[in-house]
């Protein structure tokens, strides 16, 4: 339910009505906005009566919420939602952009990159430290030796880092060590584990399932924000089709559509997408004029001799040189790399 208040609204008749709601065992989560407030009410909303709630004089509707993600509705918080990381904005007109290795190999490694996608106008590093492999043979990771060589790198260049967390059993580590945490496509439906970060005040970083539906991307998203973590941020990484020739199918509708469902901001992963490392600059293009909020991208400064994602990860210097084309379709809707 959605109660919108008009602007006579004032805050005692805010706390007044909060506390009724709250009676009848429900939640109250409010926004307000430059010329309303709106209330978004979670609960058993049935025991709430509702000509009672619009008999005062500052209440304008009741709105239902129809579909079953409730804080992630825009209908619930019709204002595109804002994260702060240090003093980055994601969500806001300046886009967000996150590139480095799909997994740390060396400290030499991770610094070079760093220093060369913070040069080229990078704001966040990525780094796989713990990593989720198809194949039990596949290299998986440095882990925690992995993590530390990363804030290594963000001592060294001031880059927040990003960081796929794999269990419950390492999230103490990564609240404490990684600016934004990444929960991977093949957890999007770790209930057990969203809950878990649910309860933490970090920024998530939510990847789309590799076949999910936009409802039940939300859907996960609405378990983190139930527990009390509203930081979410939504990845669409390419979904599984019938096609073969790349990894996955870049599903660039995902940016239009999760913008209209929802107010969580939303980035493009073309790397993992695409699968191949030509693909990516063109497809980082296209998520810029469609309308994204930012990219993670992959850079590795020696894609041969990656031991994970060579084939689809760019050198530092074609992330650099992508950097101004990005820029100027930016311009065309006002925002800025």
């Amino acid at each position: 339910m959605v109660i919108v208040l008009n602007e006579t609204a004032t805050a005692e008749n805010v706390e007044e009505l909060t506390r009724y709601l709250e009676t009848n065992d429900c939640k109250v989560c409010p926004t307000y906005g430059e010329f309303q407030i709106i209330l978004g009410v979670v609960g058993n909303t049935q025991q709430i009566d509702r000509d009672r709630v619009l008999n005062k004089k500052y209440v304008e509707k009741i709105l239902s919420v129809q579909q079953p993600y409730k804080k992630a509705n825009r209908m619930f918080h019709p204002e595109n939602s804002l994260i702060q990381v240090g003093d980055q904005t994601i969500g806001g007109n300046k886009l967000t952009m996150i590139a480095g290795p799909c997994s740390v190999e060396s400290e030499a490694q991770i610094l070079d990159i760093a220093k060369q996608v913070k040069a080229a106008g990078a704001g966040f590093l990525r780094g796989g430290a713990y990593k989720p492999r198809t194949s039990p043979y596949s290299f998986q990771g440095m882990e925690e030796e992995g993590l530390e060589l990363l804030k290594f790198a963000r001592k060294e260049t001031g880059l927040p880092i990003v960081s796929e967390l794999m269990s419950i059993a390492k999230l103490d580590k990564f609240v404490e060590d990684v600016d934004i945490i990444q929960i991977g496509a093949r957890n999007m439906q770790n209930f057990d584990l969203l809950k878990a970060i649910g309860q933490t005040n970090k920024p998530i970083l939510l990847k789309r399932g590799l076949s999910a539906t936009f409802e039940e991307l939300l859907m996960s998203a609405e378990y983190i924000m139930a527990g009390g973590n509203e930081q979410v941020i939504l990845c669409e990484r390419g979904i599984r089709t019938f096609e073969t020739y790349t990894r996955n199918t870049l599903d660039l509708s995902a940016v239009l559509a999760l913008k209209r469902l929802s107010h969580l901001p939303i980035i493009i992963d073309p790397s993992h997408a695409a699968g191949k490392w030509w693909m990516v600059e063109a497809l980082s293009k296209a998520a810029v004029a469609v309308g994204a909020d930012g990219l993670i991208i992959e850079v590795h400064n020696d894609p041969a001799n990656a031991v994970c994602d060579g084939k689809q990860s760019i050198t530092p210097e074609r992330f650099a040189a992508l950097m101004e084309p990005l820029r100027l379709i930016a311009q065309i809707d006002n925002r800025t790399i």
